[in-house]
Formats: C-alpha cells, sequence, structure tokens
C-alpha cells in the first residue's frame, strides 16, 4: 500500500530506489568478477541461494505461511524460471561484454514493453511513442553495431535477456494484482535455485581465495536488498516518480567498469545508452500520463 503521499515519502522513495540502483550495479560488477573465473551456472545458482537464504531469514518471521500462500502458483513457477533463465544469459552476456554496454541494452526494456503490449497485449500507442520506439532501437544498434568490429556475439546474449526482462516485467505486474510481494519476491529466487541446483553442483569449481567466497556472498545480500529496497520504495512514492531515478543505474556501471575493469565507454556506447535512455523516459512518461 501507497504511504500518504508527501514531499517527505516521496523523497524516501527516491533515496530507496537510489539503493536499489546501486545494489544492482554491485551485483552486476560482482557477477563479472565471478564469471571470469567460476562456471556461469555456478555463479547464478550461489546468486539465488545466498539471497534465498537471507530472504527466507528476513521475510519468515515477518510473514511466517503467508509466503506460501499463492493463488497463481504456475505463474510464480513461470517467474522463477524466467528470472533464472533471464539471470543466466545476464551473466554470460557479461563475462564477454563491458557493464556500461550490457547496462545500456537492458534499459531499453521500456521500448520492448511498449512494443509486447502493442502487439500481444492490444495496446494503442500513438504516433510519438513509436517514433520514440524506432529511436531506441535506434539507439540499442548505434551501441550493438552489428556487422562492425565492436560487435561481439555475446550481445546477442544481452539482448535476449532484455527481450525476457521485458515480458518478465508484464508478468510480475500481473502477479502484483493479487500476490502479495514479499511472497512473489521470495518464491521466485526459491524457485530458481531449485532450478538451478543440478547445473550448479554438475560445473562446481571451489573458488580459489577468500575474496572470491566474500564476494559469492555479498551476491545474494546485495541482491536481495535491491529488491527489497526496490519494492519498499513503491510504498512511499510512485511509479512515476521513481522510474526516472533507475537509469543513473548506467552512470554507475559506466564507473564500476571503469575503477574494477579499466573499461571506459566509447562515444558509440555513450551515445547510444543516451537514446535508449531519453526514449525510455519519454515511454514512461506516456505511460503514466495514460
Amino acid at each position: 500500500m501507497l504511504e500518504l503521499d508527501s514531499a517527505r515519502n516521496r523523497r524516501l522513495g527516491i533515496a530507496m530506489v537510489c539503493v536499489t540502483t546501486l545494489c544492482f550495479s554491485a551485483l552486476d560488477t560482482t557477477a563479472k568478477w565471478l564469471v571470469l573465473s567460476l562456471p556461469v551456472f555456478q555463479v547464478v545458482w550461489l546468486r539465488f541461494l545466498t539471497h534465498s537464504l537471507l530472504g527466507l531469514a528476513l521475510l519468515a518471521p515477518r510473514y511466517g505461511m503467508r509466503l506460501v500462500r499463492v493463488q497463481q502458483p504456475k505463474l510464480q513457477a513461470l517467474r522463477a524460471l524466467m528470472l533464472a533463465v533471464l539471470t543466466g544469459l545476464n551473466f554470460w552476456a557479461l563475462r564477454y561484454l563491458q557493464l556500461d554496454v550490457t547496462a545500456a541494452i537492458q534499459f531499453s526494456v521500456p521500448i520492448m514493453i511498449a512494443l509486447i503490449s502493442a502487439r500481444w497485449l492490444g495496446e494503442r500507442l500513438d504516433a510519438r511513442s513509436w517514433i520514440a520506439i524506432v529511436l531506441g532501437f535506434g539507439g540499442v544498434l548505434l551501441i550493438v553495431r552489428p556487422g562492425s568490429q565492436a560487435f561481439h556475439p555475446a550481445i546477442v546474449l544481452s539482448i535476449l535477456n532484455a527481450v525476457l526482462y521485458a515480458a518478465f516485467n508484464l508478468l510480475t505486474r500481473r502477479l502484483a494484482a493479487t500476490e502479495l510481494p514479499a511472497a512473489t519476491q521470495l518464491l521466485s529466487a526459491i524457485g530458481a535455485t531449485v532450478l538451478l541446483t543440478p547445473l550448479g553442483l554438475l560445473q562446481w569449481k571451489t573458488p580459489e581465495d577468500w575474496l572470491s567466497w566474500m564476494l559469492v556472498l555479498s551476491m545474494g545480500l546485495v541482491g536481495g536488498l535491491g529488491h527489497l529496497m526496490v519494492a519498499q520504495a513503491h510504498r512511499y512514492a510512485s511509479a512515476a516518480v521513481l522510474a526516472p531515478f533507475l537509469y543513473q543505474q548506467i552512470v554507475y556501471m559506466g564507473l564500476l567498469g571503469w575503477l574494477v575493469f579499466g573499461h571506459v565507454p566509447d562515444l558509440a556506447v555513450v551515445s547510444g545508452a543516451a537514446i535508449v535512455t531519453f526514449s525510455g523516459l519519454y515511454l514512461l512518461y506516456r505511460e503514466f500520463r495514460r
């Protein structure tokens, strides 16, 4: 439930979203570091295993059996499967791509949601929205640069992740109408853990140093905290207020990519990210006005 609308509550919501973007940026940075030395499936499995254990410790005392009383178990199972697959695609892409590239492609999701809504959900888009969609995909092409030396096949993984994440968001919206958000978040993490356990154990490679173990543990912490913060933020401010602040994650990803891996985004990536951001924000603005 949204708290009483006030300037103070909006500031609290914005602050929580800022924490969310920092957490998710740290999560992707940590994942990229780990997949350079550990199998991708193992890293994805450990990410959800630590998230599930942390979520159970924090949420079970508060919600009890409400965490497992869901009205749409099939959709919950589908959401868990989608979460496992899209995270795997993202971590696999991170092994080869810079953080700023995956972040810029990831933020084409509002553009893809608008396109999916128009094509399969029957929502009507005006000419301005279609222009924003075309410009947004132009920005993605500027980042991807198919056919050039800058193109890496792993970009396809990142694009698939963005498409799946758009569908994942639409499914989450549908579940939000009938399900407890805390239950949806936790059950998806647990479901992804169960699905990935055979693959994670099959590819198991023991981390070689204490830093790797610390990063493994931190994945669950920052991932769980990020999901918790974004859910709490929506109690204090509307999505229309919060959505623009999510885009600061592109800045954090570029900065962390430079600080940790020495990657500097080129002009094409910066320009493409700017176009994608503008198009996504415009589509969000049109959605909230409607």
